[in-house]
């Protein structure tokens, strides 16, 4: 455990003050024009799948390239010089979208069922698609730039899970916080959108089981993504500076989410970075991301 507040106690003692001021400004920014104007909600409501992927683009390219500017700017440390970190920058962006936006196929698959699996299936299969979406475009790209294995962060030799269980614990009185707002409430437990299905089967806890695993393969896929891809390919080019302008990338992913889980997911992705910069591997950050996300199951579904 004091390993891991090392991790984060020695990032901020060597981020630039300058630089984490001006992206958490920015960051803050975004939130408000979010949470006032509907950002996120407006690139919901197009209908059309290719006009939407567009849309979560280039909110994402905008912020994660204006993040590095800042980084790049105000840190000596943060020297970029080479083609392939630009083609990284465009390339992962449209990575997330493409996750985002990916709902073609679970809907070809239940096209044919009634109702109501094709809606549950319909729900259920979309997270392990995109999953799989996403882990095999990343795929391509390490093997193509050549970077060093293990792929994104999959590294399982000598990894010790207990601290990342205790800071999970330390974490939950949050969580308890979190679930007595109304906006909370709304959201949690996601659980709530297979509720049509009670009616019609009489197993209903082992559909909802499968929902939550399907669900949790949602994490499996952001911390592959933002930790193993984000962090450990753009520290070839930046070393740890590659952790903030990820965090603020990460937080626009969370503007469909209340308000205070949006914020703090930006502190939340500075954690989590600053953890696999010094370890190397995404799974105590899965551990800690899904364990939260389930606690948070439970306190929608408990309140």
């Amino acid at each position: 455990m004091k390993e891991l507040f090392s991790y984060l106690r020695n990032y901020f003692r060597q981020v630039n003050p300058l630089a984490l001021l001006l992206v958490s400004l920015l960051v803050a920014v975004l939130i408000s024009l979010n949470y006032t104007v509907g950002i996120e909600n407006n690139i919901m409501k197009t209908h059309s799948w290719a006009w939407r992927a567009m849309g979560f683009f280039l909110l994402y390219t905008s912020t994660f390239c204006a993040a590095w500017l800042l980084q790049c700017i105000f840190s000596s440390q943060t020297v970029i010089d080479k083609k392939a970190f630009f083609i990284l920058l465009i390339i992962s962006p449209a990575i997330f979208a493409a996750k985002v936006s990916f709902n073609w196929f679970a809907q070809l698959i239940t096209s044919g069922m009634n109702y109501p699996w094709s809606q549950y299936w319909y729900i259920t299969l979309a997270w392990p698609l995109k999953c799989v979406l996403v882990l095999s475009l990343v795929f391509i790209v390490w093997r193509k730039f050549r970077y060093d294995p293990p792929v994104s962060g999959l590294l399982l030799k000598g990894f010790n899970m207990k601290p990342y269980f205790l800071l999970l614990l330390c974490i939950s009185p949050l969580i308890v916080l979190a679930a007595t707002r109304p906006d909370f409430l709304h959201t949690y437990p996601k659980l709530q959108r297979i509720s049509f299905i009670d009616g019609y089967s009489s197993h209903s806890f082992l559909w909802r089981l499968f929902f939550e695993l399907s669900y949790g393969s949602d994490f499996f896929t952001i911390e592959l993504f933002f930790r193993g891809f984000l962090v450990l390919a753009f520290i070839r080019y930046a070393g740890k500076d590659a952790i903030l302008p990820m965090a603020a990338f990460y937080c626009t992913i969370h503007f469909g989410k209340p308000l205070f889980e949006c914020i703090t997911s930006f502190f939340g992705g500075l954690a989590l970075g600053a953890i696999v910069y010094n370890t190397r591997s995404i799974w105590g950050g899965l551990i800690v991301h899904l364990g939260i996300a389930w606690l948070m199951e439970l306190a929608g579904y408990i309140v």
